[in-house]
């Protein structure tokens, strides 16, 4: 609206919320619902069909391949994407009791702590929205949880954050923290309406990221992180790392190189490449 006073017009934008399979089913695992595509699918459909314009996504939800007739061109600047631990009997996942149950949805966080922390338990169809975590949190059922900072960030409710988890300790799922924007790729008008709104850092990142997890092949049932960032010289830092679903194997690489857009891709494919040779044939046959 702000670079577009026809947007500011009364009326000019309505907003559509759709809920998606992900969200309507939670009392199975997402990998058992069909893994890919779960929050962006019923908003995709809505996208092609003609009934909005553009669609809002987490992009981390969103799949290595678009649906036809669809392009994400813009993404927003990034929020923080680190885990935080909520907890209320340990400041930290080192000062929880050995036999400890943490939930969490996440393969990737479950294989981390468990290679870091083997003799903690993870219950893993812990899902919901934030608020049905905590209350569980709050019942007892579990003894802590890990929800992404952004997320938090985003519902104002940091308060619950006991701790922050260093990237070191609990490396990110590809593209957490960043708000994709999809369009029809005719759409002239909206493609440039999102030009606008792009951040072309946080774009690079995301797609540098979404390479390496699209040359593993990734799914809801392989714990796979990957995080780019800038560094002080104006580098790309990419780490990735891949691991079995009980942290018994954990593998881990990392890339430096330019900050642009070819460069980044080829980073992450390479890494990807790296790790699918080094964890050989059945590592992700789960």
């Amino acid at each position: 609206m702000a670079s577009h006073p026809e947007l500011a017009e009364e009326g000019a934008i309505k907003i559509v919320v759709i809920k998606t399979t992900g969200d309507k089913i939670l009392s199975q695992p997402l990998a058992d619902i069909g893994g890919k595509g779960l929050f962006t699918k019923e908003i995709d459909e809505a996208l092609i069909n003609g009934d909005i314009d553009i669609a809002v996504h987490s992009m981390k939800d969103v799949p290595t391949y678009l649906p036809e007739k669809t392009i994400l061109p813009c993404n927003l600047p990034r929020e923080d994407v680190r885990d935080a631990f909520i907890s209320l009997s340990a400041s930290s996942l080192a000062e929880l009791p050995a036999g400890s149950v943490i939930g969490t949805a996440s393969l990737r966080r479950k294989s981390q702590i468990l290679y870091r922390y083997p003799s903690l338990k993870v219950e893993d169809n812990f899902r919901g929205n934030v608020q049905t975590r905590l209350r569980k949190l709050n019942e007892g059922v579990v003894q802590a949880t890990l929800l992404a900072l952004a997320g938090l960030r985003r519902l104002s409710m940091t308060e619950n954050v006991t701790s922050v988890l260093p990237i070191d300790e609990m490396l990110p799922a590809v593209a957490q923290g960043a708000i994709g924007i999809a369009c029809r790729s005719n759409d002239e008008k909206m493609a440039n309406y999102l030009a606008s709104l792009n951040y072309e850092e946080t774009r690079l990142a995301v797609t540098c990221e979404r390479a390496f997890l699209e040359t593993l092949d990734g799914s809801c049932r392989t714990p796979i992180a990957g995080y780019a960032s800038k560094d002080e010289d104006g580098n790309c830092i990419f780490k990735g790392l891949v691991a079995s679903p009980d942290g018994t194997r954990v593998l881990e690489t990392s890339r430096k190189g330019p900050y642009a857009f070819e460069d980044m891709v080829m980073m992450g494919k390479d890494a990807g490449k790296e790790l699918l040779s080094r964890a050989g044939p059945g590592f992700f046959d789960f």
